[in-house]
Order: structure tokens, then sequence, then C-alpha cells
């Protein structure tokens, strides 16, 4: 992998923590606690509760991801970013522009 190809990979995984970043704050405030002082009927409540696990779901997703793309940073910093953990073979470019958080190559992900 070129030096360019590792700068734009450290280019999408800066964007992505931000774009993410900015979804958990919009999660978490999906996520508070229904009050039940609020006026709305019985079916609405249901469904804001519904929707309230859905977006716990979505959240905790989010921050999954959201470690994995540190971890690649960290990777990145360390130089090993790039290579499959399990045989040691290169990542081809076009699945870590993909999936920059990814850690194997096609091969061992599929075993």
């Amino acid at each position: 992998m070129t030096d360019n190809e590792k700068e734009e990979l450290k280019t999408i995984i800066d964007s992505q923590m931000e774009l993410i970043r900015e979804e958990i704050k919009e999660l978490i405030e999906l996520t508070k606690p229904i009050t039940l002082d609020n006026s709305i009927g019985r079916l609405s409540r249901m469904d804001a509760i519904n929707n309230k696990t859905i977006n716990e779901k979505a959240l905790r997703d989010k921050k999954q991801t959201l470690q994995k793309l540190e971890r690649a940073l960290e990777r990145y910093y360390e130089n090993k970013f790039g290579s499959c953990l399990k045989c040691g073979e290169e990542i081809p470019f076009g699945r870590l522009k993909i999936m920059p958080y990814t850690t194997r190559c096609v091969q061992c992900a599929g075993r």
C-alpha cells in the first residue's frame, strides 16, 4: 500500500469517526427516558418505548463501530495498519476503503 493510499484511509477514518460521534450525540438524545408526565396516549407511549429500544440498539452499534475505528487509527500510528492479523498478508485497498476498521483479508474473513 502506498503512502498516498494510507493517508487517504486515515482521512476516511477521521471523517467516519467525526460523523459517528455526531450520530451518537443524536442517539443519546433519542434514548433519554420517557417521562410519565408527558401527555401522550397509551399507543403513542408504546411507540415511543419501541423507538427508544431501536435507538438504544443503534447507539450500541455506533459505539462499537467507533471503537473499531479508534483501534484502526492506533494500528495506523503503529505502522500495523493494512495487514491481516491472521495471515499477515496485505488487506486490499478497496476493502479498507469500505471498511477501514477491518483486520482481516477477504480470505481469512471468509474462513
